[in-house]
């Protein structure tokens, strides 16, 4: 090569890639801080004409007919947005709703009254799901970036990811206990 007209593309600039091509002009060698992911959220969290409830829908069904689909979902998106946890919390609404429906219909079986129905929807689906899940979420990632990796330069679990598995551990058991179950 005798005369170049733009240097060598360096691999190093985009990690993800073994291609020789130099980075997306969109490309930011730092991923979001947890912070950033959580504001995220939390944001998209009101705002339901942004939520993609089909696909969320989607894994739940799947969850019962093949997880191991739902699994491979979690690896794409690890690939293509540097991220395992989900971005879009349509699956946390739409299980918050299940839990929310469940609960008015046993306190109807149990003949509570009004308040103690609006009571038990509140325990159930703050306390229950959300506030026991992210305790246990939170705790679980700790131990698992403390003591379960292999490389302590490498990457870590996410809060976000643990608290998915917790979501899509709870849904399955939700759905048999239940509704099939009666």
């Amino acid at each position: 090569m005798k005369y170049s007209t733009s240097p060598t593309p360096s691999v190093s600039n985009f990690p993800r890639s073994t291609s020789p091509l130099p980075a997306p002009a969109n490309y930011q060698p730092t991923t979001a801080s947890a912070a950033v992911k959580r504001y995220k959220y939390l944001r998209r969290l009101f705002k339901f004409n942004q939520m993609d409830f089909e696909f969320a829908a989607w894994q739940m069904v799947y969850l019962f007919i093949s997880p191991q689909k739902v699994f491979r979902n979690f690896n794409y998106r690890k690939h293509t947005k540097s991220q395992f946890a989900r971005d879009d919390p349509a699956f946390l609404v739409l299980l918050s709703v299940w839990l929310f429906l469940s609960s008015i219909c046993l306190g109807l079986a149990l003949n509570l009254g009004p308040g103690k129905i609006a009571l038990l929807v509140l325990f159930v689906v703050f306390v229950d799901f959300i506030g026991a899940g992210v305790m246990v979420s939170t705790f679980l990632w700790h131990v698992s970036n403390k003591y379960m990796r292999r490389d302590p330069d490498g990457p870590d679990v996410e809060w976000g990811y643990a608290f998915d598995v917790h979501i899509n551990a709870f849904f399955p058991p939700l759905l048999l206990l239940h509704h099939i179950h009666r």
